[in-house]
């Protein structure tokens, strides 16, 4: 496979971040665009910022006024966090929809040498479907959201299928599960369930973490992005599912016996107290259709956790 130039959004966010390295150690060029907000991934930015194959802009996808030549646009630029959402959603609404719409009608305006437009790589979430009490959600089956945070998100894959369809602009979206990885903000479950317990406060757990989540390790999802680059795939929805499921109690308590051992009794760290307003009970996908072009995940979760828990006590993140 040819060498390939690649814009990617949110570049030193969670997701965007092991795009971009993952991208960078195949040779490829790479221009991160990313307004840098409180959760992007410093150690990340350091990192990337001295490679001679990556560029950067700082800015907002809403104030992109052009698009440099490539390949591929990677969006991972997003506000992500559904708690937020719930409390203030303007911010969601303009990144996650109206941040989408400007990409699209820079790629609908694009103007590169030949007639191929770049594609579209948008990262969307499971969220989207709603919850799932038995079985798994399909790529065809109906977006039912059921927070801000997510309605914005099948908001934005709506633009990009209209698009698609009016302008022909060729795009992927990809609807990965709950991700997990160094490098992850403290507002989401793992890494914030450490900072609990390193300050000794008690982990406020929603639903008396009853939630179940399926887990999809960041690497594995940078892998899914390659696997359909290499594929040469375009107009596609894919499901990318990590294959492993526990509730959210389970989690926190796999967190808690690595921090305080085994006979930990785990009720005793915890704050039961809150409710989430549009919680979903459980997330399933079958990526079935991803796999068969010859991706699969390869971290193990039980695995993983301990150098996650690792790096969360020896890094202090605000």
């Amino acid at each position: 496979m040819s060498k390939k130039v690649i814009i990617i959004t949110g570049a030193f966010g969670f997701i965007g971040s092991y795009i971009t390295r993952l991208c960078l150690a195949k040779g490829w060029h790479v221009h991160g665009v990313d307004k840098m907000t409180y959760a992007y991934h410093k150690p990340s930015y350091d990192e990337f910022i001295k490679h001679p194959n990556f560029s950067f802009e700082r800015t907002d996808i809403n104030d992109l006024e052009f698009l440099y030549e490539c390949d591929y646009v990677i969006n991972t630029a997003a506000e992500t966090h559904v708690g937020n959402s719930i409390v203030k959603s303007d911010e969601f609404v303009k990144s996650n929809v109206n941040g989408v719409h400007n990409l699209l009608e820079l790629l609908k305006n694009y103007r590169g040498e030949g007639k191929n437009k770049p594609i579209l790589l948008h990262f969307s979430t499971d969220e989207v479907y709603g919850d799932i009490t038995n079985g798994e959600h399909i790529e065809t089956d109906i977006l039912k959201p059921s927070n801000p945070y997510s309605a914005t998100k099948a908001a934005a894959d709506q633009l990009i299928m209209a698009w698609g369809r009016t302008y022909n602009l060729p795009y992927v979206i990809l609807r990965p599960t709950n991700n997990y990885g160094i490098g992850q903000y403290t507002e989401k479950l793992i890494p914030k369930t450490i900072k609990y317990l390193t300050l000794d406060k008690k982990i406020p757990l929603h639903n008396n973490g009853t939630p179940i989540r399926n887990w999809l390790h960041a690497k594995d999802t940078a892998e899914a992005v390659i696997t359909i680059i290499k594929s040469g795939t375009t107009n596609e929805i894919y499901n990318i599912c990590g294959g492993y499921e526990q509730s959210n109690l389970d989690t926190v308590d796999k967190i808690i016996k690595l921090q305080h051992g085994k006979d930990s009794q785990f009720y005793n760290y915890l704050d039961l107290s809150y409710s989430r307003q549009g919680q979903d009970v459980r997330y399933a996908l079958n990526d079935d259709k991803l796999r068969a072009l010859g991706w699969k995940p390869k971290s193990i979760f039980d695995n993983e956790l301990p150098q996650i828990v690792k790096y969360y006590n020896e890094n202090f993140i605000w």
